[in-house]
């Protein structure tokens, strides 16, 4: 039963905000662990609200016991300050679901938790924190999961709420069509501006090119996507409203450490290892680390 299940989240951004919200909604609150203490969380979605009660605890050492399940919602930039807070939280038994970017989501914490641990999962909500303790959400949460058996954890856990669950036999296919819209919006940081952008014609030529090379890597790397992806997205991005921006674009405003490796870098590097040449991830890869670790 969901109820007997005891839940942590380590992040409560904008993506780890939405689904403590909608686990508090339906009478399963997890405990809260973040870099920045709060009394508690505020996410809010058309004309609603929901209060999650915290407090957000910062200090590792305060855990007393393990938890049967994790959700980690931090970027990938902040995997290593998570170690404190796995080692507090994780049993042998304990299921870490990993609400990140990126394709490599196993490896990332591999040196941490046992294989049979980590659950990846692909995150299909635009959620934005508006302020410290405040997330703005525009659609329904929905999450997609490999179809293993620590899902079933999670599957349980999120059962009745506002987040969605969908199990997917090929995950692989799942989490590379992720990153093929995660790696083109990578874009919109080298131009600094938000998806308006992708009316230009211009910007839908360039666009549609590199999801071309994008695509040719993830089929190497077992996605079996079609034709029509490239166009697919390019479409989805030309449909937002002017203003909509991307977590990565975010950071860069705010000037801080970027997910360019998982969502651009991977590209390059899984490329070289399958013989494909990357011409545009060759220039756009060496511009957003600059942009992110500089120097200068």
């Amino acid at each position: 039963m969901a109820e007997n299940l005891s839940i942590a989240l380590v992040g409560p951004g904008a993506i780890g905000a939405t689904i403590a919200a909608a686990l508090h909604e339906a009478g399963r609150t997890p405990t809260l662990f973040g870099r920045t203490a709060h009394q508690l969380l505020e996410v809010r979605f058309g004309d609603g609200q929901i209060v999650v009660p915290g407090p957000v605890k910062t200090d590792p050492g305060s855990i007393k016991k393990t938890v049967d399940l994790v959700f980690v919602a931090i970027k990938s930039t902040q995997v290593e300050a998570a170690v404190p807070w796995l080692a507090a939280l994780c049993d042998e038994k304990t299921v870490v679901c990993i609400l990140q970017n990126g394709v490599e989501q196993k490896a990332r914490f591999a040196p941490w938790l046992a294989a049979s641990q980590i659950l990846p999962s692909v995150v299909w909500f635009p959620a934005q924190r508006e302020a410290d303790n405040v997330v703005s959400l525009r659609s329904q949460p929905r999450l997609t999961l490999p179809d293993l058996p620590a899902a079933r954890v999670v599957l349980t856990a999120l059962e009745g709420t506002r987040c969605a669950v969908d199990v997917a036999a090929d995950f692989t296919t799942v989490a590379w069509r992720k990153l093929l819209q995660n790696a083109v919006a990578g874009l919109m940081v080298l131009s600094g501006r938000r998806a308006g952008m992708f009316s230009r014609s211009d910007i839908t030529g360039l666009a549609l090119a590199y999801l071309q090379e994008c695509l040719a890597v993830a089929r190497a790397a077992g996605a079996k996507l079609s034709d029509d992806v490239p166009q697919d997205i390019v479409r989805s991005f030309q449909g937002y409203p002017a203003d909509t921006g991307t977590s990565i674009l975010v950071d860069r405003e705010g000037g801080h450490p970027l997910e360019w490796d998982i969502r651009n870098g991977v590209v390059q590097r899984y490329g070289q290892a399958h013989g494909i040449s990357t011409p545009i991830s060759d220039v756009i890869v060496p511009l957003l680390a600059a942009a992110s670790d500089g120097p200068g």
